[in-house]
């Protein structure tokens, strides 16, 4: 099984970016355990800042991966293209959001990712990417 991974912009800064709503563990940190703990899964990664490059690669994964997981960060609330990206690929897509954006700002109350997503998992922290595998594996929650 092969799953994705696609951070969009200002993921890049976990570990050091509003630790109090996103932790202070780095993606790398959290990735590489994800993997220790799933070795039977080929883990891919990919984190942008720019839109573009997240549309290019849903679509490079997007045709022969088993699932992707994506967290559009703020491109969530803006991107229709990111959207209908996800709409176009063949694999599932969870997106998963690391802190309640329904909690948060209005304007984070819109996406224009969740109807084209097979499923999102909001406000449950890094351990949202790991609930996302375990939906692409049938596994039962830890």
């Amino acid at each position: 099984m092969h799953i994705v991974i696609i951070n969009g912009p200002n993921l890049n800064l976990l570990g050091t970016r509003e630790p109090d709503v996103y932790g202070s563990q780095t993606f790398e940190q959290y990735f590489d355990g994800l993997q220790r703990k799933y070795p039977a899964i080929t883990f891919s990664y990919f984190q942008s800042n720019v839109e573009g490059e997240l549309i290019n690669e849903l679509q490079r994964a997007g045709v022969s991966c088993d699932g992707i997981i994506m967290n559009p960060g703020g491109y969530t609330h803006t991107s229709v293209a990111i959207g209908d990206a996800i709409a176009a690929i063949k694999a599932p897509v969870i997106e998963v959001h690391i802190s309640n954006v329904h909690a948060r700002e209005e304007f984070r109350r819109i996406s224009h990712v969740s109807a084209k997503a097979r499923g999102s998992i909001v406000g449950l922290g890094l351990k949202g990417y790991e609930l996302a595998v375990q939906f692409f594996t049938g596994t039962p929650a830890s």
